[in-house]
């Protein structure tokens, strides 16, 4: 098949002549976001592009490299209810969602919204916390929505979650379970910046003001639009075979205890199409799954004992998520 046929007609679809302004505002909102990020502008991509997927974003790296300033500059950029939590080991479930409190006069139970209701909920060094109240945000990341003495309560659209985390092997962490990593769209590093990015960092410290100062560039409606003009995004046929190939070999790999499940697949290819829109294309391309393919998969994945310790199975899963990617053919 030619490649004209895997990037589809260039030509105008309905609902992007009208995508324009969407896509100005977009690159206002990105450019905004890094001039606070110095250095790679990878991390401030993939957050947008978790951010137009309608997914949720896991930030993990050592300390002091900008993870927590990532997501709450994201947040303070976007004109809708924004909330943080600080992940503790004494947080209780109930710190997060919300609890019941008896109403004394109208001697009935109210519900008391917990941070969990916002449109942008940033989970600080969420692994600091235990298992029990991690668990309390798998029903709201995958349903959006939080059950509470069997009530079920709605949250806001859009919400998104961003969680930071520092790496397993420092002190006092609690591991996230496979079924709440899954939840996750994708997850990223933010990494040391360059030089010449350091040097940034230090001459802009006597004027920087703090994410605080920042003034919205974008509102719920806007991010509710994109994250519509996102599903227009044409994945042609080959490439989901593509896609679908390099997941199966996850689930084969001899050397992976667990492959990625279809919550994976389906993140993957949302978060093609994103990567697409977000980079002024009505089609995805072959290059846009070998990008996206460590981010997506290398958290859902489990490497098996027999072939790395638990201190390295993090960096031997991205290792053998690239090692299927480049042995997957690609369509031409």
């Amino acid at each position: 098949m030619e490649k004209a046929s895997i990037a589809g007609e260039t030509g105008t679809r309905s609902g992007f002549d009208s995508s324009a302004e969407l896509r100005q505002h977009l690159r206002s909102l990105e450019q905004a976001l890094l001039r606070v990020i110095r250095g790679s502008g990878e991390p401030v991509h993939m957050a947008l592009v978790a951010l137009l997927s309608r997914g949720h974003l896991l930030i993990e790296d050592v300390p002091g490299v900008g993870k927590t300033t990532l997501a709450h500059a994201l947040a303070r950029s976007l004109n809708c209810k924004f909330q943080r939590v600080q992940f503790t080991s004494d947080l209780l479930p109930s710190d997060v969602i919300g609890i019941s409190v008896y109403n004394q006069h109208r001697e009935s139970f109210e519900f008391k919204p917990g941070p969990v209701f916002a449109n942008i909920l940033l989970a600080d060094e969420i692994n600091r916390t235990t298992p029990k109240t991690q668990s309390a945000l798998l029903e709201a990341m995958n349903e959006r929505q939080v059950t509470v003495d069997s009530h079920t309560h709605r949250l806001p659209d859009p919400f998104m979650v961003i969680a930071t985390q520092n790496p397993i092997e420092h002190h006092g962490t609690y591991p996230l379970p496979e079924s709440q990593l899954d939840r996750f769209l994708m997850r990223i590093r933010m990494g040391y910046p360059g030089w010449e990015g350091e040097r940034e960092i230090l001459r802009a410290s006597d004027s920087w003001n703090g994410v605080e100062a920042f003034e919205p560039v974008a509102t719920a409606e806007q991010i509710r639009q994109w994250q519509e003009a996102v599903r227009q995004v044409r994945v042609d046929d080959v490439l989901v075979n593509y896609m679908l190939a390099a997941v199966a070999k996850t689930r084969e790999h001899e050397h992976l205890a667990l492959g990625v499940s279809p919550r994976g697949s389906q993140a993957f290819y949302r978060a093609a199409q994103a990567l697409a829109f977000l980079e002024g294309r009505e089609y995805c391309i072959p290059d846009d799954f070998k990008r996206l393919a460590v981010p997506v998969f290398a958290h859902r994945v489990v490497v098996s004992s027999r072939y790395a310790s638990a201190l390295k199975r993090s960096d031997q899963a991205e290792a053998l998520v690239r090692e299927i990617v480049e042995s997957t053919e690609v369509p031409l």
